[in-house]
């Protein structure tokens, strides 16, 4: 298998998409910030001096799904139907989860979209959270489900 963003004389491309049909589209990422028990304690009861982190940070992660496009080179604008981005609090592990999901009828997939979603989200949380613990940790960004398209659907158990 080549890569497909790269010609035969090894310059990069844009994905040619023209003779593909449109279908629905569908793609679940995931990923998770770990940060002191002080930290979460303040983001769960809402006590940041910065304001609502979980309420900015899931704007955040719609906004930056949406405009995907203008900050990976390659990708393609993508008119999407649908972004949700929601976080799933781990008060055992002062984990904050962030889930975002986004669909579209479309000639490409969305999956860079619903990564692009929990980075910017993740991100956010820890620029509004780093006056409290700058040793946060963001990980296990991943695509952990896919539909739509050739390649046809993904599934990836949940995990780090």
């Amino acid at each position: 298998m080549s890569f497909t963003h790269v010609d035969a004389k090894g310059n990069a491309v844009m994905v040619d998409v023209s003779e593909k049909a449109v279908t629905r589209r569908r793609a679940v990422a995931r990923g998770t910030l770990s940060m002191s028990e002080e930290c979460f304690a303040m983001v769960r009861e809402g006590r940041a001096k910065k304001g609502d982190v979980l309420g900015v940070a899931q704007i955040a992660g719609i906004q930056a799904a949406k405009r995907t496009s203008d900050l990976i080179p390659l990708c393609h604008p993508l008119p999407l139907d649908r972004v949700a981005l929601e976080f799933i609090l781990h008060p055992a592990l002062c984990r904050i989860e962030a889930v975002c999901t986004v669909q579209c009828e479309g000639k490409t997939g969305v999956e860079m979209e619903a990564l692009t979603g929990v980075s910017a989200a993740l991100l956010t949380v820890y620029d509004m959270c780093k006056a409290v613990d700058r040793s946060m940790c963001i990980q296990a960004i991943r695509l952990v489900e896919k539909e739509g398209g050739k390649s046809g659907p993904f599934h990836q158990e949940q995990g780090e």
